[in-house]
């Protein structure tokens, strides 16, 4: 006869780390995340509950599937994951395990979370980042996006760190690494936070107004020649 494992009854939810990328709903008013290994294709919000993403009609997380939402126990093992090139534009996030969970030696794998926290890497150009701008691919639906600083976003779809806190919702912080955190949607703006919008604002303009003077430029030149 197989031992069952001890039942475990918490007083307070277990808390973990993952990463992830951050989501854009095509029309602009939803945002979320999506995973970074076998869930990726299932989109979620900042409270979501797991399903089997064989489309098993068991309830997550089976013992014998893989399915359930997956965190780990220690910050580091998660920012370690950070390092590989298809995780460089990924964010850090700390999350809530409810629900039922199994515990393993590394971390949890359980049926509902809570994003507490999003911790959002550097921009590209190693600068702090203050939007989460396009990242050229997605999901059907919606749009990934990755860390940019106001200089670097440019004419692509983006979002500043507050705006996509009070999208996404649910108390969500975001924060950048090296930098401060954005509001929750409970929260009101700050000198700091606007500062950050208006930078983002500033670099678009900035951008529109370049390519403006370029197409003046070019338009110049197509004038008749003798």
């Amino acid at each position: 006869m197989r031992p069952r494992l001890p039942e475990e009854h918490p007083t307070e939810p277990p808390t973990g780390y993952k990463i992830a990328h951050p989501m854009l709903s095509q029309d602009g008013t939803r945002a979320g995340f999506t995973g970074v290994s076998l869930g990726g294709a299932l989109p979620y919000g900042v409270l979501a509950d797991a399903s089997c993403v064989y489309g098993l009609r068991h309830r997550a997380p089976h013992r014998r599937c893989d399915c359930g939402f997956h965190c780990v126990h220690d910050r580091a093992t998660a920012e370690a994951m950070l390092c590989t090139a298809e995780h460089r534009t990924a964010v850090l996030l700390d999350v809530l395990v409810l629900g039922r969970y199994l515990r393993f030696e590394l971390g949890f794998r359980y049926a509902r979370q809570r994003v507490r926290t999003a911790t959002v890497g550097p921009c590209a150009c190693g600068a702090v980042a203050t939007a989460l701008a396009d990242a050229h691919w997605g999901r059907p639906g919606r749009l990934a996006l990755a860390p940019a600083c106001a200089g670097c976003v440019g004419g692509r779809t983006s979002v500043s760190l507050p705006s996509f806190a009070r999208l996404a919702g649910e108390g969500l912080r975001v924060v950048a690494a090296g930098g401060g955190a954005a509001p929750g949607p409970e929260d009101g703006l700050g000198v700091p936070e606007l500062a950050a919008e208006a930078a983002l604002l500033q670099a678009r303009l900035d951008w529109f107004q370049t390519q403006l003077a370029r197409l003046g430029e070019r338009g110049g030149d197509a004038g008749p020649r003798g």
